[in-house]
């Protein structure tokens, strides 16, 4: 590891940590040569998650995307973003997990339903509203009395 400060390549690991997840070692080092410390993180390099959409193209899983949708659908609604950002960290392990290279974003978008439904029915509608691509208020009403006789 080059030293940030000298350039040196000769340096010591002082402290290595693991992070609360696992996922992470943080590691304090010192030069050798201008005896200053810096910090360095390891951490396993993961193949990316590869979504492939509706018409065939395909692109990397974005967290992002994921966020903005369910943020949207929680909007002005009693849901927290920990609970938003504890079911992202699910669902992205979940998709690593399968051991699939390539998913199909419709059981990515599924997923999300299922949580939202969970979590809150609002929410749930209003991403599937987006999700299903309602054409008119008869999808709308279709999916509320879906949604009532579950009860």
């Amino acid at each position: 590891m080059k030293c940030p400060f000298c350039g040196e390549m000769d340096n010591k690991v002082i402290d290595s940590r693991v992070s609360k997840d696992g996922a992470v070692i943080r590691r304090r080092r010192e030069c050798i040569d201008c005896v200053r410390r810096f910090t360095t993180y390891e951490h396993i390099e993961e193949i990316p998650i590869m979504i492939v959409k509706k018409d065939g193209r395909r692109e990397v899983f974005n967290r992002d995307k994921v966020r903005s949708g369910m943020q949207k659908a929680c909007q002005k609604l009693d849901i927290s973003m920990n609970t938003i950002e504890d079911f992202i960290e699910d669902l992205e392990r979940d998709l690593r997990e399968t051991g699939e290279k390539e998913i199909p974003s419709r059981a990515v978008g599924e997923k999300i339903m299922q949580k939202l439904h969970e979590v809150n029915d609002i929410a749930y509608v209003r991403f599937a509203s987006v999700y299903r691509e309602f054409k008119d208020v008869n999808d709308f009403m279709d999916e509320l009395k879906t949604l009532l006789s579950g009860r």
